[in-house]
């Protein structure tokens, strides 16, 4: 099956390369020059299939990538749930931490190799859809993770995370009661190792922590670790 991708993205000239050179690896990319044209095609009805993933810029001429980001959440359905790769100008971390925490999946900093594009796009699209060959229902007390849907939930009451997230989630469940670095986080769900001064693994936890504790500012279930990383609690309610 051929996966589709959404660029949106104003510089007609590097979405046409992106497109080629993704289209030479099996994608089909449709392009949207601005903001807008890009929520109209993600809000049609009936006219076309949904992209897998959205390649979204930050800087578009009418409307910021991140109320774009933050409109695509809000979403009903299958489209809220859509992964998002942002690209951010210069690779300002601010931007980074800002996307990540109103619910993009990865990032990529301009200017970027179409090679290291390709790679995030597969390991996104990897993460959102498999499913692996263990236990599709994880029970941790009143959380509950069902590997198959692709949804968590708090005594029965669904928790809204993005799949970058919900695979953080599931790396940690995994791993319960053993103590994780931030690059060994990272390396289980994203295959590389964290670059110098990258927090958004944090960003992510503070996420994901918002999501399924009763307290976020007193976890119970994801407990930090300090000058370590986190770990996932065996025991819980």
């Amino acid at each position: 099956m051929v996966e589709r991708l959404l660029m949106i993205e104003d510089d007609t000239r590097l979405a046409q390369m992106v497109s080629q050179y993704l289209g030479q690896s099996g994608y089909q990319v449709t392009h949207a020059a601005d903001a807008q044209s890009g929520l109209d095609r993600l809000q049609a009805r009936g006219a076309e299939p949904l992209p897998d993933l959205v390649i979204l810029d930050l800087m578009l001429p009418d409307m910021d990538g991140l109320e774009v980001c933050k409109r695509i959440r809000a979403m009903p359905g299958a489209v809220a749930r859509m992964p998002v790769l942002m690209l951010t100008a210069k690779g300002d971390p601010m931007d980074r931490i800002i996307g990540l925490e109103i619910g993009a999946d990865d990032y990529l900093p301009k200017p970027f190799e179409p090679r290291e594009l390709l790679a995030r796009i597969r390991a996104v699209l990897r993460r959102h859809g498999t499913t692996e060959a263990q236990p599709q229902l994880m029970q941790f007390g009143s959380l509950q993770i069902d590997r198959d849907a692709r949804t968590v939930s708090v005594a029965d009451q669904p928790c809204e995370l993005t799949s970058y997230q919900f695979d953080l989630l599931v790396a940690l469940a995994e791993r319960a009661g053993r103590v994780l670095t931030r690059d060994q986080i990272m390396e289980a769900v994203r295959g590389r190792e964290l670059d110098a001064f990258d927090r958004s693994i944090d960003v992510h936890m503070g996420r994901i922590r918002a999501a399924i504790e009763q307290d976020p500012k007193t976890p119970k279930r994801i407990l930090t670790v300090r000058g370590v990383g986190y770990v996932f609690a065996r025991q819980q309610d």
